[in-house]
């Protein structure tokens, strides 16, 4: 069941610029009107560019995914692997661009690749968040064609995780001297969700698996998850997100808190996703809510003149280039607030428009996305010619937003 603030909300909106029109002149109605038009021709050229930008992305990148020869051979096998989070989080984007678009011929392409992987997660490490994202392409695949094998390995592993639940606390501690000595994890926590990233490939899958499969246990236990790490987490001060728990008393080198960009994109991103795939009358969902608006408003006053967030969001002389991973997910989260009429101030509208020019300049002709921070932790430095598939997922949902761009 999915959420649209904006559709209740506009007969409201209807009704209050109905009875402004009635209450002015001619001569002023007439101004007004123009405006209007104004406005509606530049949602339209918005409309446009965001539909080229991003169906030139999107076949740009599936036409890479054999050949990711761009991506440093520390990370090109894992970004080879369909089931991995860093192809997966490119599906997210690439799926939302799909629903948009109503693209068949990229369904098809992804319904290729998930039969390719027999509709199966990576098993090596059973808890972790990052082998959960490619769940949410499986259950929309299956969503889209009723075909429930989609769904059947990720909703096996579920049951085992809700059978063995994990009872570690929300520390980061190195994975050896924490006793854990589990290879396959950075930290002792990462059985649960410990750090921000976890946020936007986890909860999301265990939501849509209630959804589809009308067993409210999964939703249950994601909903208990996220909370649990979004207060361990979250600045109430700053509005923002903490990587992990190494982050609570880290410094940037002008003395301020690191506040890693992408890392607070992953968490505001999810947020409108989480918000959609709740039922509109969960009992959570004004809490989701609550978050975003706190998480929005630490985020929006930080971009920087070129239109793009910053690596390091309260030292934006740390990393100084442009950086689109975060950039993306930022500006898609707060575009999703003014379109379904939660964020309504002009600002925010005229920040949003300002960050998806930024992205549209780091777009090739041939769809290659530019300036992405390459898979890590924390504000690193970045080079025009870095680009990743997560990267291409944030771009992508916020042309999905651009698309309908109503202010």
């Amino acid at each position: 069941m999915k959420f649209n603030l904006k559709k209740s909300l506009m007969p409201v909106a209807a009704a209050i610029l109905l009875a402004g029109c009635g209450a002015t002149s001619n001569s002023t109605s007439t101004d007004s009107v123009a405006q209007v038009v104004t406005a509606q021709q530049t949602e339209k050229q918005i409309h446009a560019t965001a539909k080229d930008v991003a169906n030139r992305a999107a076949n740009w990148q599936m036409q890479q995914l054999d050949n990711l020869y761009y991506i440093p051979e520390s990370h090109k096998a894992k970004s080879e692997n369909a089931k991995f989070w860093i192809q997966a989080s490119y599906f997210i984007g690439l799926m939302r661009w799909i629903d948009t678009a109503n693209d068949q011929t990229l369904l098809k392409q992804v319904e290729a690749i998930a039969e390719r992987e027999n509709y199966e997660l990576l098993l090596e490490r059973p808890y972790h968040a990052d082998d959960h994202t490619i769940g949410q392409t499986y259950i929309w695949l299956a969503e889209k064609t009723g075909n429930k094998k989609a769904y059947a390995a990720t909703q096996k592993l579920f049951d085992w995780i809700l059978d063995n639940k994990p009872t570690v606390g929300l520390e980061m501690l190195d994975s050896t001297a924490s006793g854990h000595g589990n290879v396959h994890l950075e930290g002792n926590c990462q059985t649960r969700w410990c750090w921000a990233d976890a946020l936007y490939m986890a909860p999301r899958t265990w939501i849509m698996l209630s959804n589809i499969t009308g067993d409210p246990k999964y939703l249950e236990y994601a909903d208990q998850e996220y909370w649990a790490a979004a207060d361990y987490l979250f600045s109430d001060k700053y509005g923002m997100f903490f990587r992990d728990s190494r982050y609570f008393d880290m410094k940037s080198d002008n003395g301020q808190p690191v506040f890693w960009g992408r890392g607070n994109g992953w968490v505001f991103a999810a947020l409108p996703l989480i918000i959609e795939a709740l039922p509109k009358d969960h009992p959570s969902l004004p809490r989701y809510i609550e978050l975003y608006k706190k998480n929005a408003a630490g985020l929006v006053g930080l971009q920087t003149e070129e239109g793009y967030w910053p690596a390091s969001l309260l030292d934006p002389d740390k990393v100084k280039t442009p950086e689109v991973s975060g950039t993306g997910f930022i500006t898609f989260g707060l575009a999703w607030g003014v379109n379904n009429g939660i964020l309504t101030d002009e600002n925010t509208k005229k920040v949003v428009e300002k960050g998806w020019d930024a992205l549209v300049r780091a777009v090739e002709p041939s769809g290659r996305v530019n300036w992405v921070q390459h898979v890590g932790k924390s504000p690193d430095p970045v080079k025009k010619t870095d680009s990743q598939l997560y990267g291409v997922g944030a771009v992508l949902l916020t042309a999905s937003e651009m698309a309908k761009w109503s202010k």
